[in-house]
């Protein structure tokens, strides 16, 4: 493991344990070259997947990229990071084991906001805002209309 502040290829593992959740393994690390510590997690990957966007390119799927939007959608909330953390880790294996190895960035977003509904409405419309690319007021007072009264939308579906 290459040190991220020296650049030194030689680093020793000092610590090992599993996260909370049990869905990664944490190692405290000590460069041998310059001495800094840092922590890396590893995670299990069932299976190399590919996200196909909304043009038709395909993509590897970047956890870290799903994090960072979560993470933009609740910014400023009062949401703990360890709930963002288990749906983001869920959201993975969810796509993991459907045993598809190609997932549309639709059902992506579609589980994000299934998501952020269950944690804050305020990252749930933040995310879906730009997810759905909102262009009008109304586009947001009909998600708001939703979220008030999801019977409503139960009604429209059937």
């Amino acid at each position: 493991m290459r040190c991220p502040f020296c650049g030194g290829e030689e680093t020793q593992v000092k610590d090992s344990r599993p996260t909370e959740d049990n869905t990664a393994i944490r190692r405290r690390r000590i460069c041998n070259t310059c001495g800094g510590r840092f922590t890396t997690f590893e995670r299990v990957q069932l299976r190399e997947l590919m996200v196909l966007k909304r043009s038709g390119r395909r993509v590897p799927f970047d956890r870290e990229k799903l994090m960072r939007s979560v993470q933009i959608a609740v910014r400023k909330r009062p949401v703990d990071p360890d709930k963002i953390e288990r749906m983001v880790s869920g959201i993975v294996r969810q796509l993991e084991s459907s045993g598809e190895s190609e997932i549309t960035a639709e059902t992506i977003g579609n589980h994000v906001m299934e998501g952020l509904k269950g944690i804050d409405d305020v990252a749930y419309v933040r995310f879906a805002s730009v997810y759905k690319n909102f262009r009008e007021a109304k586009d947001f007072e009909a998600l708001l209309d939703e979220l008030s009264d999801p019977d409503s939308q139960a009604l429209k579906d059937s």
